[in-house]
C-alpha cells in the first residue's frame, strides 16, 4: 500500500509540475524550502523534547498564535516547530515567531521524505491546525508511537465529499488520529463518519475567536492614518480579496463616489496574494481611478518624517479633492492589513463574492467594524452562522446587494454601529477553544 501510494504522488507531482514551474518562472513561487520538503530539517534545539505544529497557510499559521503562547507556558523545556506548505504561510510564520521558533516547509508526504523528516524533527507530539492529515506522516507518527491531533479541526462539505468517495482507503489513517479537536458539531460527526473515533473527536470551538483580537484601536493605525492623509475622509477597505472580486469593488465604489453625500468616501483594495498586486494595479489604473501603492510610501518615509509633514503637503500628495481623478489605495505590503481595517467606517472581507471560501472575518468584526461577506464563506462556517444570527455583519449575494449594503452603512451611521458592536460582542462571547484545546493536548503530552 506504501509503495502505491508513493506512487500516485509521483504521478500527481509529474501532473501538476508544468503549472508549478509556471508559477515559479512567473510569480517567483516554489523556489524555496527544497530542502526542507525534501525531509531535511535541523531544529534549533535538538537536545529539547519537540512540538510539531504543521499550518498550511496563512489563515491556519495566524489560528497557531494564541495555542503557541499557552504551549510555551506550559511546556517550557520543549521546543515548539512550526512547518507550513505555502511561500506566504512560510513569510507570516517567520513574521510571528521568527525570532523564537523553528520554521520550516512541509515535507512531502512521500514515504522515505517522510521518514527521513520525522527522524530530524523527533517531535513528541504533532499537531495538524484544521486538516492537513498526510497517510505517511499519520503512519510513521502511529508507528512510532507519536500521537497526531487534529486541532481547530474543520472538514469542509467539498472535502468531506471527497474523502466519502474514498473512505475505504483513507478510513486507515483517520482511524490512527489520536484526537480530532473540531470548531463545530457538525465538522465533529464528519470526522467520525471518515473513521475517527466517536470517543476520539471532541468539539471545542474556534481557536480564531481568540486569535481575533478584540480592541477599539490598533497599534500604528495613526500613523498609517497620516500616510494616507485621510484626515476627514470615510474609508471603505476590501480586504484579503480574491481574484474576479476587485472589479466588482471597484464598480460598486464608482456608483458610490457619484452620489454627493459619499464624494468624501475612499477606497483601500488589499488584496489576499501578494502575487495580485501588480495585477490588481493595472486594474485600477484602467479602471480611470489614480493609484496609491502603499508600498511606495512605506518606503519613501520613515514615521518620524510622516508624522512632521504638513497637512497640506500629504493632501496633494495622496489624495488632493480638487483633482478630478479620485485615488484608489493599494494595500500591497504583508502585515498590515489589520491597520488599514482599524481606519475602515465599512469592512468588505474577500474571497466571498467569488467561491474561494472566504477570509477571516472575525478579525473586522473583532475592531467593532461594520463588516460585509460575500455568500461563498464556506471555510468560515461557524462565524457566518453565529454573526448573522447576532446580526453582527451583513451577507451580500452580488454587486447590487453589496452597493445597497454600503448605501445603507454610510447614510445611517447608527444602523452601521449597531451590527459592528453586535459583531464585537459575538466575538468575545465565543472565546476560549484555546484553553479547552491545551487542555488535551497537555494530558495527550503528559500520558505519552
Amino acid at each position: 500500500m506504501n509503495i502505491l501510494l508513493d506512487a500516485v504522488y509521483l504521478l500527481a507531482v509529474v501532473a501538476i509540475s508544468p503549472v508549478a514551474i509556471y508559477r515559479m518562472l512567473r510569480h517567483g513561487r516554489y523556489r524555496a524550502g527544497w530542502a526542507n520538503r525534501f525531509g531535511h530539517i535541523e531544529r534549533n534545539r535538538p537536545d529539547k523534547k519537540c512540538i510539531w505544529i504543521h499550518a498550511v497557510s496563512v489563515g491556519e499559521v495566524n489560528a497557531t498564535t494564541t495555542i503557541i503562547g499557552e504551549l510555551e507556558k506550559k511546556f517550557p523545556d520543549y521546543e515548539i516547530v512550526i512547518s507550513t506548505t505555502t511561500d506566504t504561510g512560510f513569510g507570516r510564520a517567520n513574521e510571528l515567531f521568527g525570532k523564537r521558533l523553528c520554521i520550516f516547509y512541509f515535507p512531502m508526504d512521500f514515504s522515505l521524505t517522510m521518514r527521513r523528516a520525522f527522524g530530524g524533527i523527533r517531535p513528541a507530539i504533532c499537531l495538524l491546525i484544521e486538516l492537513e492529515v498526510w497517510p505517511n506522516l499519520v503512519r510513521i507518527a502511529h508507528q512510532s508511537g507519536i500521537p497526531v491531533v487534529v486541532v481547530n479541526g474543520r472538514l469542509s462539505e467539498r472535502s468531506f465529499g471527497r474523502y466519502k468517495l474514498i473512505k475505504s482507503i483513507t478510513r486507515k489513517t483517520f482511524q490512527n488520529i489520536s484526537l480530532a479537536l473540531a470548531q463545530t458539531e457538525e465538522y465533529a460527526e464528519r470526522f467520525r463518519e471518515i473513521g475517527v473515533a466517536a470517543e476520539k473527536v471532541i468539539v471545542t470551538g474556534s481557536v480564531k475567536y481568540d486569535t481575533a483580537q478584540v480592541a477599539d484601536k490598533v497599534e500604528g493605525a495613526d500613523v498609517l492614518a497620516t500616510q494616507l492623509g485621510l484626515k476627514n475622509d470615510r474609508l471603505w477597505v476590501a480586504g484579503a480579496t480574491g481574484d474576479g472580486e476587485e472589479q466588482i469593488i471597484l464598480d460598486v465604489y464608482q456608483q458610490l463616489i457619484e452620489q454627493k453625500q459619499f464624494e468624501n468616501l475612499r477606497l483601500a483594495i488589499v488584496p489576499r496574494k501578494p502575487e495580485r498586486f501588480e495585477e490588481v494595479a493595472n486594474l485600477i489604473k484602467q479602471d480611470g481611478f489614480g493609484l496609491i501603492r502603499f508600498s511606495e510610501i512605506k518606503k519613501k518615509a520613515t514615521e518620524k518624517y510622516l508624522a512632521t509633514e504638513s497637512t497640506e503637503n500629504t493632501e496633494k500628495k495622496i489624495i488632493n479633492h480638487k483633482s478630478s481623478i479620485i485615488n484608489v489605495i493599494l494595500g500591497d505590503t504583508m502585515g498590515d492589513l489589520r491597520k488599514f481595517y482599524s481606519l475602515a467606517k465599512v469592512i468588505f472581507v474577500g474571497r466571498s463574492l467569488v467561491p474561494m471560501g472566504g477570509s477571516d472575518m472575525m478579525e473586522a468584526a473583532a475592531l467593532g467594524k461594520c463588516t460585509i461577506f460575500g455568500p461563498h464563506a464556506f471555510n468560515f462556517k461557524q462565524a457566518v452562522d453565529d454573526l448573522l444570527k447576532a446580526n453582527g455583519a451583513i451577507l451580500v449575494k452580488d454587486a447590487g446587494e453589496l452597493f445597497n449594503a454600503m448605501t445603507k452603512c454610510l447614510a445611517d451611521a447608527n444602523y452601521a454601529s449597531q451590527i459592528a458592536r453586535n459583531g464585537q460582542e459575538i466575538i468575545r462571547k465565543n472565546q476560549g477553544a484555546t484553553s479547552r484545546t491545551v487542555a488535551h493536548i497537555t494530558k495527550l503530552v503528559i500520558e505519552g
